[in-house]
């Protein structure tokens, strides 16, 4: 019955192709203004929240604490084997922060503080020893730039040695105020004590004037801006920011098409040239992939489907399935002119009709009865592949996520416009151009069909087909072995979210050879965050990590258990060590310490409540902790919340190693609050690991499952559809089953392949994986290996893994499912003669 109706449609399509060339440039001229009217901006993955502890707290603090609304950015110095802490290196870092200074496009965008660096401590260390030798009144909060850079130059070599070693002496209390930390400023493998160190680092801070939801663009313009300072004035040395990172990404994505959009051109050339051996077919093919991309860019813009780097990639995968619906078109059609289709069921005489009517010259029916004979057999297939393609790719609608949502709703959109183009548009339009060139120019059309002549794609074909039905127990054997193998490597694949794995590695040196146009930047950013992570405590929400403690807030026991931790974080652990050792983790008890260090009479308070010796208070807390924030409010809101003068939580801030894992840094921030936790012996003390990159964790295996489960659920559909379509068809519901298995054994190898790539199956690549479905069921191999040739990471990963999906859905069609079907005939034959 469906073979009836497809048959049906392909003889009208065939007889109304004016009118179907017509519709369609009518419907994509209404379908196409969409991409003026839609977003211009990029736009990122997106946010969302997820019912669990860990953004319980952070909805918490983000009501019951003070944020952070600075831009944050780093510099580092570097001087590897040499020494970054002389007298010279540290004046050229106030120089580089004066010409920062006067480019008002920077000075715009920086805090009153703006820089603060191991430059700037010894510098105003200077300044308030020259005013006190001088016997003059030093100056009140933080001396100016120019002051800072006179009285550093002031100092002879030796008066300077002495200075940076006393301020760098983790036992001398003078001549930095309490709250300045030098060792912040060193690396983590820095000796306190010692003047010497191969990198030190400064913070950049920034104010955010963008309104809300808004990037603040100048501030990451700033840092770009400010990076080409520093190439200047530093042989060694790089910003890092969100500005930075941004601006690597983007100029590495347009890298990326400079270098794949000619290699893509050429393969869909190469394929195509091989395959119809024809200009005006190919002519036609690339007609067909225009029409495609303006119903996608409209659909985008109709939409208000903002571009993202997963975006990216959906041009590419309609154009490979452009290119094999043309084929198959196009081939099918050839065919049936050829009068050698073989088709199940055809209109009565339609093959003899077909060259009959050659014979007799009537070009227009010749043409158009081929076209209703080859298409009618092949759109079935062509509708049955855009359904499954994008039902697979359309499960990704259920991600919470912003940015696959419109992954989803734009790809499986442009799945449907392909086959509008290939499956509407192309036989119409074919038809149209071939009874006009060969019936008013004689320009015979009647092309063979590739692979219709024996060759050596045909002969290695036709050897696959013979061992898969000669021995297909054997090929079921090597199936289930390399299946088994896959399911194992599936259960060591990496599930870690990284956002080092996002940021743009250096080009490959064979990149070096391309033509000027197309040869990439240099991108050390990878690199240079990689570096900063383990070496220093990176500032910013990915470098840092919270713990919430409620319960038992105002008690000794509580500051004891906090201190305690941080002197027993493991070796190896996701948080910074400061160079004395101690993790890096700010909280109440840093803050009690520093501002006892500035205030005597809040230090006579603790040292009252202190019974141990170690600067905590071990009892009396509540008043200790109302006297802090007498002293210093700002200090202490930091770090506790308070409601009617009753302190209801404390806040626990860690540096962590930002170039791990989310996983890894959720992970170590839960050890530690349950440390903090267990140690708190005698207290209902409750601590909840949280923070940005802790939720991000939390997220990420979220959407993992989420994704997972859509996985199985469009499985589930696609083999309802299968059955149902092989029961209406043939009779034969278990053929949809059969179908299917190869699907599923060519995912099982795809998961091995990405255990032994070392590519993870996380949020990201899951959504790729999907395809693995849809096309495995079209059994299809596009043009998709280029992007492997990108510089961007998740272009990378999308190319090589889409490349290997497809490939292992194609041999496992070619292989596993003739297998399996001798196999099902033979088992119906034996269950027919018992």
């Amino acid at each position: 019955m469906i073979g009836r109706y497809s048959r049906r449609y392909a003889e009208w399509l065939s007889t109304h192709s004016k009118l179907v060339v017509v519709g369609v440039l009518l419907v994509t001229a209404l379908v196409a203004p969409g991409a003026a009217v839609g977003e211009t901006e990029d736009a990122g993955i997106g946010e969302f929240e997820v019912d669990s502890p860990e953004f319980e707290a952070a909805d918490f603090i983000e009501n019951n604490y003070a944020g952070d609304d600075t831009v944050p950015a780093q510099l580092v110095v570097r001087d590897e084997g040499g020494n970054v802490l002389t007298r010279e290196s540290l004046l050229a870092g106030l120089e580089l922060q004066a010409t920062a200074r006067d480019d008002p496009d920077i000075d715009a965008t920086l805090t009153d503080q703006g820089f603060v660096g191991i430059e700037n401590l010894v510098a105003t260390a200077a300044v308030f020893e020259r005013a006190e030798a001088e016997g003059k009144q030093p100056p009140t909060g933080t001396p100016s730039l120019a002051e800072q850079r006179s009285a550093l130059e002031a100092l002879d070599e030796s008066a300077f040695e002495s200075l940076l070693a006393r301020i760098l002496d983790p036992d001398e209390t003078d001549p930095l105020p309490a709250d300045a930390d030098a060792f912040e400023f060193l690396p983590g493998d820095y000796q306190p004590g010692g003047t010497e160190a191969e990198a030190r680092l400064m913070f950049v801070s920034q104010v955010d004037d963008s309104g809300e939801n808004e990037e603040p663009q100048a501030a990451y313009d700033a840092q770009v801006a400010l990076a080409e300072l520093v190439d200047e004035r530093f042989g060694d040395a790089f910003v890092f920011g969100q500005g930075i990172s941004n601006e690597a990404s983007s100029n590495a994505t347009g890298d990326s098409f400079a270098i794949i959009t000619p290699v893509a051109l050429v393969l869909i050339l190469f394929v195509l040239g091989i395959a119809y051996r024809d200009v005006t077919d190919v002519v036609l093919a690339i007609l067909g992939i225009v029409v495609v991309m303006l119903w996608l860019q409209g659909i985008m813009g109709w939409l208000q489907i903002p571009m993202n780097v997963i975006l990216i990639a959906v041009p590419f995968l309609l154009i490979g399935l452009s290119i094999d619906y043309a084929i198959h078109v196009v081939m099918r059609y050839r065919e049936a002119r050829a009068g050698s289709l073989d088709v199940e069921t055809t209109p009565e005489g339609g093959e003899m009709m077909v060259d009959a009517a050659a014979a007799d010259g009537d070009v227009s029916t010749a043409v158009g009865t081929a076209m209703a004979v080859g298409f009618g057999s092949v759109v079935l297939a062509l509708a049955a592949a855009t359904f499954s393609t994008a039902v697979g790719f359309f499960s990704n609608v259920v991600s919470p996520l912003p940015a696959i949502q419109d992954f989803a709703v734009l790809s499986s959109g442009g799945i449907v416009a392909t086959f509008v183009a290939f499956g509407v548009f192309l036989p119409a339009l074919k038809i149209e151009v071939d009874t006009f060139l060969e019936g008013r120019l004689g320009w015979a059309r009647d092309k063979p069909a590739f692979g219709a002549s024996t060759g050596s794609a045909n002969r290695v074909l036709a050897g696959i087909s013979s061992l898969a039905t000669g021995a297909p127990v054997a090929v079921l054997a090597v199936t289930l072995l390399l299946t088994t193998g896959g399911i194992f490597g599936a259960t060591t694949i990496d599930t870690e979210f990284n956002e080092a794995d996002f940021l743009p590695e250096d080009p490959p040196a064979w990149t070096g050879y391309l033509p000027g146009p197309l040869e990439p930047g240099t991108y050390t950013i990878s690199d240079d965050f990689a570096y900063l992570s383990q070496n220093f405590q990176v500032r910013g929400e990915g470098g840092q990590s919270t713990v919430l403690l409620r319960g038992d807030v105002a008690s000794g026991a509580t500051l004891t258990a906090i201190d305690d931790a941080t002197r027993n974080v493991r070796e190896r652990s996701a948080i910074q060590r400061r160079p004395d050792g101690v993790a890096a983790v700010e909280g109440p008890h840093t803050v009690i310490r520093t501002v006892a260090a500035d205030n005597e009479t809040f230090a006579a308070t603790v040292e009252e409540a202190d019974t141990t010796g170690d600067g905590l208070p071990n009892e009396n807390v509540e008043r200790v902790y109302a006297e802090l924030f007498g002293a210093d409010e700002e200090a202490a809101s930091a770090v506790l919340s308070r409601d009617g003068g009753e302190v209801t939580s404390a806040r626990l801030t860690l540096s962590v190693r930002s170039a791990e894992s989310a996983q890894t840094i959720a992970e170590d921030t839960r050890a530690f609050a349950t440390m903090v936790e267990s140690r708190a012996t005698g207290t209902t003390l409750s601590a909840v690991a949280t923070g940005g990159t802790v939720t991000t964790a939390v997220l990420q295996d979220a959407l993992l499952e989420t994704l997972v489960q859509a996985f199985v659920v469009t499985l589930a559909v696609i083999l309802l559809f299968l059955t149902l379509l092989f029961w209406v068809r043939y009779r034969s519901p278990t053929q949809g089953v059969v179908i299917v298995l190869p699907v599923v054994a060519a995912l099982t190898w795809l998961l091995g392949a990405m255990a032994l790539l070392g590519i993870p199956f996380n949020s990201e690549t899951a959504v790729i994986t999907s395809l693995a479905i849809g096309l495995g069921v079209d059994y299809s191999i596009h043009g998709f290996g280029v992007l492997a040739l990108a510089l961007s990471p998740p272009l990378q990963r999308f190319g090589i893994v889409t490349a290997t999906a497809i490939i292992f859905a194609f041999v496992a069609v070619l292989t596993l499912l003739p297998s399996l079907l001798v196999v099902r005939e033979r088992l119906s034959d034996r269950f027919v003669s018992d």
